[in-house]
């Protein structure tokens, strides 16, 4: 659990997110990693344009601030991706979209702002080698990017 989600001001933090979605349309929510757990992070804002916000789990938070900013800007310029869908981003690294099982559970301060039943997509990605989180050799069986729902078609 993040620091802010256990502060006893918890709606005051509230209050600051809500008021930051409306100055700048979105924010993104990061949380450190901490022993077994990998770091991940979310935007919260989406939601408010009828969009599913978007998730990335195992990258650093600062890595995953800049994928999640540059994924809304593009889904509010066109349209979000669908569960199954696959993207390459500038580089080479190869994202597949993943609906979330239960966004509500995992994506507490949207969830916060817009309700228990906002949509969510998680953005999995590739190790170095191309291999994804779902195969048994994914970073060499060090695993370390939890896919938050089941892929489409499985």
């Amino acid at each position: 659990m993040c620091f802010a989600c256990e502060d006893p001001d918890r709606s005051g933090y509230v209050q600051r997110l809500r008021d930051g979605v409306a100055e700048r349309g979105w924010l993104v929510q990061g949380i450190e990693g901490a022993g077994a757990y990998p770091p991940w992070a979310y935007t919260i804002g989406l939601s408010g344009y009828d969009l599913p916000e978007l998730v990335v789990t195992g990258l650093p938070v600062e890595a995953a601030g800049r994928l999640l900013n540059d994924s809304a800007a593009r889904v509010l310029a066109s349209s979000p991706p669908a569960a199954g869908d696959r993207v390459s981003l500038p580089g080479g690294t190869l994202l597949e979209v993943v609906a979330l099982t239960e966004p509500g559970v995992h994506l507490v301060f949207a969830a916060d702002l817009y309700g228990p039943e906002i949509r969510a997509l998680q953005l999995v990605y590739t190790d170095a080698r191309g291999r994804w989180p779902w195969a048994a050799d994914y970073r060499d069986g060090l695993g370390g990017q939890p896919v938050l729902g089941v892929r489409d078609g499985d």
